[in-house]
C-alpha cells in the first residue's frame, strides 16, 4: 500500500505491505516532529527561535543539538562543502534533517519487522528490499515532468538523494556565496540516506573537482548534470541504470 503526507515543504510517499499499516501513525509522527522542530518557515519552530536569538543553541533540545553536531562533523569531513552555518549567520539544518527523518522512519519500520518498504521524500529515497531491487526514476532538471533515467537501489546501495537548483532554485552556498553552481543537479546512491543527501549537496557546492574527491573517500555512485545538460556518471551509477 502507499501512504502520502505533506512534510517539510514537500511530499512524502511511503510504500509498505498493508499488514504493517498500523505503523504509519508513528511514521507520520517522525516527520511531523522534524517539521515542527526544524522548519525555518515556521516562526514558532525551535530552529527559528534559535535563528532569531530567542533561544540559545546551548539550551536547545537534545534532538536539535544532535543534528547540529552531525552537520558539523560532515562539514569537517567534506572540507566545508557541506555546512549548516550560512554566511548570513543563520543556522540552517535543512541540509540534513530531511534525511535524518527518513532514516528514523526507516529504522522504525525495521524495528516493527516490516520486510520491505520504501520512503520517498521529495525525491530522496531509502528502501528495504530483501529480494529484487527497487526501481526509481530521476527527474530531468530541464523538465520536471520528464525522467532523466531510472536506477535500481537496494542491497548495499539502498539510498538515493538528489540535490540542485531544479526544484528550489539556487539555494546552496559556495564559499560564502549564493548563486549559480556548475551542476544543475546531482544524484548520489549510497548505503544510507544521510550520506547520500549530504554528499549530493557537497558535490553541487564543490563542482566537478568534488566528484573525484568524494568518490575516492566514500563508497558512493554519482550522476551529475551541468547547466548545459551534459552528464557525468561514475561506473557504479551506470551499472545501476534500470533496463
Amino acid at each position: 500500500m502507499r501512504h502520502v503526507l505533506c512534510t517539510m515543504g514537500t511530499v512524502a510517499s511511503i510504500e509498505l505491505p498493508e499488514a504493517y499499516a498500523s505503523e504509519l501513525d508513528d511514521v507520520d509522527a517522525v516527520f511531523r516532529d522534524v517539521d515542527e522542530r526544524f522548519s525555518l518557515y515556521r516562526p514558532e519552530s525551535e530552529l527559528s527561535r534559535i535563528a532569531n536569538g530567542t533561544v540559545a543553541l546551548g539550551l536547545a533540545s537534545a534532538e536539535l543539538r544532535s543534528s547540529y553536531e552531525r552537520s558539523i562533523e560532515w562539514r569537517i569531513q567534506t572540507g566545508g562543502l557541506f555546512t549548516p552555518n550560512r554566511p548570513d549567520g543563520v543556522l540552517d539544518l535543512n541540509g540534513i534533517v530531511k534525511a535524518e527523518a527518513i532514516e528514523s522512519a526507516g529504522a522504525l519500520l525495521d524495528r516493527a519487522g516490516c520486510p520491505a518498504w520504501t520512503i520517498n521524500v521529495g525525491g530522496d529515497i531509502l528502501v528495504r528490499s530483501n529480494h529484487a531491487p527497487w526501481v526509481t526514476g530521476i527527474a530531468d532538471p530541464a523538465d520536471p515532468d520528464a525522467l532523466l533515467c531510472s536506477v535500481e537501489v537496494g542491497g548495499a546501495r539502498r539510498a538515493i538523494a538528489t540535490s540542485g537548483c531544479a526544484q528550489r532554485g539556487d539555494h546552496i552556498w559556495r564559499g560564502g556565496e549564493l548563486g549559480p553552481t556548475h551542476f544543475a543537479q546531482v544524484s548520489v546512491i549510497a548505503g544510507d540516506i544521510v550520506t547520500a543527501d549530504v554528499l549530493a549537496t557537497a558535490i553541487v557546492a564543490g563542482g566537478p573537482a568534488a566528484i573525484d574527491q568524494i568518490t575516492d573517500r566514500w563508497p558512493v555512485d554519482v550522476l551529475a548534470v551541468d547547466r548545459a545538460g551534459a552528464m557525468v556518471a561514475t561506473p557504479g551509477f551506470r551499472r545501476s541504470l534500470a533496463a
